[in-house]
């Protein structure tokens, strides 16, 4: 062994040895996250205390500079170690007995039964960040909206666009109406797959059952069976119930696999979408706003009208290049009650705060019929324990 390789050596051992020692310290460190569970349980606290994780990542970010270790790196690092202590200690107050603390349930609605793909993101999203739950399926996306507005829920989930078939259009026309605000957002990876009860195979089909979504999604697929009866249902999640209860070999549904599985079902096909990576966009809606700190990527959504003045929609577009704000995403849609006159919806890659941020809102104001921020929320993979909000969790 030559000089290089024993150096080489002596240097991956004393890796070996701080691998291990970390392997220590996170040990330890969820022995202490179990004792903080149970003084947790004795005295009806949270699991989740967002400010104290925003004060630990601020100071642990501190230290880290100290040591020239990357901010981003830092984060992310203890987004994991801090996800881990909460599951330990969602897990371990599980186990004990009824109490008062699950008096403090928040309420989400979404669309279909569960097994939908709201269902699915809902859960994914908000058992993430809340201890507990309480899940208010609806039929429509009009209720979900109204569900919120009104009290009976805290939160709505809703699927704005897919990759395959574009802007759900209905919600982008909800959105129109509603004073809640915009606080997250996630995407969800779909894989549609068709649905049957077990035994059935594919050339036994006749019927099948989804949204009006999927089908859009799928359509090269479907077309390949020109024979199919297409129905048409309120959610995938009503589809995989349906065909649940009719228990026929000659139906089947769009839907989930995770779907699937709670209705009792097969799979017969997977990976449907047109395009080989189809994900659907969701936004979080609230009654109250978020505030998100200036170090975390923000997105700003506002809706404006622009009237019938011909060059308007440039001028915008101009404004926000000379504040060098990056536009994310364009959608028009016509105004309720206006024929032939529409009002866009614009994703801005920049946090309502920044001065330039400002200085273009008041420039947009002076060049357009009416101007509305919708709501300012980090971008996808930035986790609630990175910005403060000024509403409770």
């Amino acid at each position: 062994m030559n000089c290089k390789d024993s150096t080489l050596d002596i240097l991956r051992n004393n890796i070996n040895e701080i691998d291990e020692k970390i392997l220590i310290l996170l040990s330890q460190r969820r022995s202490l996250s179990i004792e903080i569970a149970e003084i947790k349980f004795r005295y009806n606290r949270p699991v989740r205390d967002v400010e104290r994780e925003q004060l630990l990542m601020e100071r642990l970010v501190t230290i880290g500079k100290k040591y020239q270790l990357n901010s981003c790196f830092i984060i992310k690092l203890f987004q994991l170690i801090i996800e881990d202590s909460v599951l330990i200690q969602k897990y371990i107050i599980k186990k004990k007995p009824k109490s008062s603390y699950e008096n403090n349930a928040i309420k989400i609605t979404f669309l279909g039964p569960k097994g939908s793909y709201s269902h699915i993101a809902a859960r994914k999203y908000f058992t993430r960040y809340f201890d507990n739950i309480i899940e208010c399926s609806c039929v429509n996306f009009y209720d979900i909206i109204k569900y919120v507005e009104k009290g009976i829920a805290d939160y709505a989930i809703l699927p704005i666009e897919n990759t395959s078939s574009g802007s759900i259009n209905e919600v982008y026309d909800l959105l129109q109406n509603t004073n809640l605000s915009i606080t997250h957002e996630i995407t969800l990876y779909i894989d549609h797959c068709i649905l049957s009860k077990k035994g059935t195979n594919l050339d036994e089909i006749k019927t099948i059952y989804s949204h009006s979504q999927p089908f859009q999604q799928c359509s090269n697929f479907i077309k390949m069976f020109p024979h199919w009866n297409i129905k048409y249902t309120e959610s995938t999640a009503a589809a995989m119930k349906k065909v649940s209860e009719l228990n026929l070999s000659t139906i089947a549904a769009v839907g989930s696999e995770v779907g699937g599985s709670l209705y009792n079902l097969q799979v017969l096909r997977r990976n449907l979408a047109n395009q080989r990576y189809n994900q659907t966009r969701f936004i979080v809606l609230s009654r109250k706003p978020i505030e998100v700190e200036d170090h975390i990527s923000a997105k700003t959504t506002i809706i404006i009208a622009t009237g019938q003045r011909v060059g308007t929609l440039i001028d915008v577009l101009l404004v926000l290049r000379k504040y060098n704000l990056i536009i994310n995403k364009i959608e028009s849609r016509p105004i309720n009650g206006n024929p032939w006159e529409e009002i866009f919806y614009i994703d801005i890659k920049n946090n309502l705060k920044s001065e330039n941020m400002k200085r273009a809102l008041k420039d947009l104001k002076n060049i357009t019929y009416s101007l509305r921020i919708l709501g300012c929320y980090p971008s996808e993979g930035v986790t609630s324990m990175d910005y403060n909000k000024t509403n409770k969790y």
